[in-house]
Parts: structure tokens; C-alpha cells; sequence
């Protein structure tokens, strides 16, 4: 939270660190980028603060979404970047994602960092600012083999960073397209921007609706997750847009092994067995996922919170504008709408994630004694971030969040009854760590 645990001099110490380690490591110079929220541009000046006094010279590439400023690490010649965002979460959040040499950083760069900040123990120096458009050539490298799409298609960028780049897109585009919600405003006052909770699809589905379009889609606060509607304004969770990415490079890569996290359904893992790939259950978290993505060498992956990666004929990293053109390029060389190509997928009655309000000093261990009651239990558990216990009904999972003071949980059975089954084992366990699951 901005002014709580988060403020213009932690950004400046996280600069001072970071561009330390960055010259460390025998590098000079970051990109640096920022998303739309009110607190972005100040905290943004704190950190080029930093890295400049630490000897780091800075690329400001100005606002934009999150994968612009990949893009922009991938392509100039930078040594790291970082880009000021608070994604999804809450309008009085904030934050920052780092990349170091083409790879998001993990827990412990990003503690050496904290404990750098703590201990002032920087490197002096004094780097160049210089700033750079990046927004065309991004939109020009995502929008290459796009010239047969031409479907009828609604965008909803929620207020958030990838407005302007919606806009210069669909220009680009075939077919007829209709965006909202486009200006960017840090208060995002027509809805939140989380594509993965329904209730901020709403717009978009209405959109879709009385429009007569073929399909939706909608961006978080940052760009790099998207959530998806078909015609008939159902959702199309990232489960099963992996389902649909999956068969055609699976098609051209025959044995390719393809990602996803413990949210999953357990239809996305069948699938890709079923077309000759090798599906991977993995933690969810996006530096996690992209160093299994590079351990594997896997061409695709995803999370269910709209994280969507492609190392086929593009970077690897998460971007949401660049999976949704690989959807509309899918759906036009399939020629079917989106809706059949979804109904067509295994059947499964199933959660949306539930999100359990819990103290941040108890979720893991909340996570650590239901699995310690299971264990006892002898049930049948996959510990790979959390547990996901199987039942002869289906599965189900409970998780702690990687950024957010909850519990996540999700069930999947194979009927209606099986999932109130599930529900009711997530519930018991819930229960006997002192913890209450809100229901409707």
C-alpha cells in the first residue's frame, strides 16, 4: 500500500539496489517504465533516482503496459529493467516487476535487494537519462502475421496502461472492432482491472452481447494478463484458451511440453496428452513459470490469473495483447467461432478461484496444517504450491497468494454433486485452522 509500506524512498533505495547489482554484474544501463496509477510517476522519479546515483544509465520509456517494457529489454541494448506497476491489485497499490538480462528476477533477488535497501550498501555513481517511444514498435512486433483476421471483436482495457495501445492496434486490424474504457485513469472508475474475477467482465460481455461480436477481451491494470469472452458472452478461462493455443503449436511441435499452474482443470492437462504433448503442473507465479518455460523448453504456457506465454515465434515473456492476437489468429484459421472451438473442450463442473481474506502472517500457515491433516489422512496430494488434493469426485486446491494477504482456492468434479463434495472437504479444512470461506 502507497504511504503504508510502500514510498517514494523505497522506491529510491530499490534503485540504489538494484542498479548496484546491476553494475555487479558488469552491467550499465535499465529501461524503466510505468503504468497509470496516481503514485506511478512520483515512485517512478524516486527510482531513476537510484539507479542513476549508483552509476546506472536510464532508458525511460514512459507509460505503457508491462510487456511494452519487456519488449523494450528484449530490443535495446539494456542490461535490466523495471517497470512501476500495481497490475491488478487495488487502486492504492503499487509496485515494481524487475527484469535482470531477458529473466524476471525470483524471491531471493528480490530479498538480496531488500536487505541491500536496508543496509544502504550501494555502489556510487552518476548515470545518463534518456528517453525513448517504444509504443509503435511494440505494437508493430505484435501485430505481424495478422493480416487474415478479420473478425468482429470488443476490447475492454479497463482504464489501464494498454489503452493507448489498444487504440494504435486495432487500427492495424482487419475486421471491425470496438474498444472501451480505453483513457487511462489510475482510479479506475468503470471497473476494477482484474480480468480473472467475472464481476469485472461485465461490461465487456454486454459489449459482446448487443453488439453481435465474435468474442472479447479485456487486459488488467498492466497488460500482461487477458481475460477472454466467446459470442454468447461466456467466459473462456485461461485453462481453456491454453486448450486452444495448445493444439496447433503442438500440431508443428509434435511432443512439446506445455505449462500450467496448480489452478488448471484437469480438461487442459487431458487435452495435450491427447494431441501428443506433455502437459507440466507447476507453481503459479510468472518467474516461476518462465524459468520452467526455459528448463523445458517449452513453447507455451499459462496461469490461470491471465498470464499467457509464448516461446514459439515471440519472447517468452507474459503478454496480454500479444496472446489476444494469437487467439483471433487461432479462431480465424480455424475457421469456427469461438464458442464452438470452447464447447468442444472435456466437460467439468468447476469453481471460479476463491479468495479467502486471511491474515498475511497465518496463510502459509494455514496451507502448512491443512497438508499436515491430509498427510495424516493418507489422501492423495501434489505439493508442487499448496496442496491439490485428488478425491475419486475430482480435485481441489488450496494455495497461499504470492502478493496478496489470502487464501486461493479451487474445486473441479466431474458433476454438480461431486463439487459440493469438494467445496464441503475445503470447507472442513478451513475450518479446523480457524478460518471461515465466505459463501453466496
Amino acid at each position: 500500500m502507497v504511504g503504508d509500506v510502500l514510498s517514494e524512498r523505497d522506491a529510491y533505495a530499490t534503485g540504489r539496489s538494484f542498479g548496484s547489482l546491476v553494475r555487479e554484474s558488469a552491467g550499465r544501463k535499465v529501461a524503466v517504465g510505468n503504468d497509470g496509477r496516481s503514485s506511478s510517476l512520483d515512485l517512478e522519479s524516486a527510482l531513476v533516482k537510484g539507479l542513476t546515483e549508483s552509476g546506472v544509465d536510464v532508458i525511460r520509456i514512459g507509460l505503457g503496459p508491462t510487456p511494452m517494457l519487456y519488449f523494450a529489454e528484449m530490443e535495446l541494448e539494456v542490461d535490466g529493467a523495471i517497470q512501476v506497476t500495481g497490475s491488478h491489485s487495488p487502486i492504492g497499490y503499487n509496485g515494481f516487476k524487475i527484469v535482470l538480462r531477458h529473466r524476471a528476477v525470483d524471491g531471493e533477488f528480490i530479498q538480496k535487494i531488500g536487505r541491500m535497501a536496508v543496509g544502504g550498501e550501494w555502489s556510487p555513481g552518476k548515470g545518463a537519462i534518456s528517453e525513448i517511444d517504444v509504443l509503435d514498435g511494440y505494437i508493430e512486433r505484435i501485430s505481424e502475421n495478422c493480416g487474415s483476421m478479420a473478425l468482429r471483436v470488443g476490447w475492454d482495457a479497463g482504464n489501464g496502461a494498454a489503452g493507448p495501445a489498444v487504440e494504435k492496434l486495432v487500427k492495424r486490424l482487419p475486421g471491425e472492432h470496438l474498444t472501451i474504457f480505453t483513457n487511462v485513469d489510475g482510479d479506475f472508475p468503470n471497473h476494477h482491472p482484474d480480468p480473472s474475477d467475472e464481476k469485472n467482465l461485465d461490461h465487456l460481455k454486454r459489449l459482446v452481447i448487443e453488439n453481435g461480436l465474435d468474442l472479447g477481451l479485456a487486459f488488467d491494470g498492466d497488460g500482461d494478463r487477458l481475460g477472454v469472452v466467446d459470442g454468447r458472452g461466456r467466459v473462456v478461462w485461461p485453462d481453456q484458451l491454453l486448450a486452444i493455443f495448445a493444439r496447433p503449436i503442438l500440431k508443428d511441435r509434435p511432443g512439446a511440453t506445455v505449462i500450467s499452474d496448480v489452478k488448471a482443470s484437469d480438461a487442459l492437462y487431458e487435452v495435450i496428452r491427447s494431441w501428443g504433448g506433455k502437459p507440466c503442473m507447476w507453481k503459479a507465479g510468472r518467474s516461476y513459470i518462465r524459468k520452467k518455460m526455459e528448463e523445458t523448453r517449452s513453447p507455451l504456457a499459462g496461469e490461470m490469473s491471465g498470464h499467457l506465454f509464448f516461446a514459439d515465434d515471440y519472447y517468452g515473456f507474459d503478454d496480454g495483447l500479444y496472446a489476444a492476437l494469437r487467439l483471433l489468429r487461432a479462431v480465424s484459421d480455424e475457421g469456427r467461432t469461438l464458442a464452438e472451438m470452447r464447447d468442444e473442450l472435456p466437460a467439468k463442473w468447476n469453481t471460479p478461484e476463491l479468495r479467502i481474506p486471511v491474515n498475511g502472517s497465518r496463510k502459509f500457515e494455514v496451507v502448512d496444517e491443512v497438508i499436515q491433516r491430509l498427510e495424516h489422512e493418507q489422501a492423495d496430494i501434489v505439493r508442487i504450491d499448496g496442496a491439490r488434493v485428488s478425491t475419486p469426485d475430482g480435485w481441489w486446491l488450496l494455495r497461499a497468494s504470492n502478493t496478496e494477504d489470502i487464501l486461493v482456492a479451487r474445486a473441479e468434479a466431474t458433476s454438480d454433486e461431486g463439487l459440493g463434495k469438494l467445496l464441503s472437504a475445503i470447507d472442513k479444512q478451513l475450518a479446523a485452522s480457524g478460518v471461515t470461506r465466505a459463501t453466496q
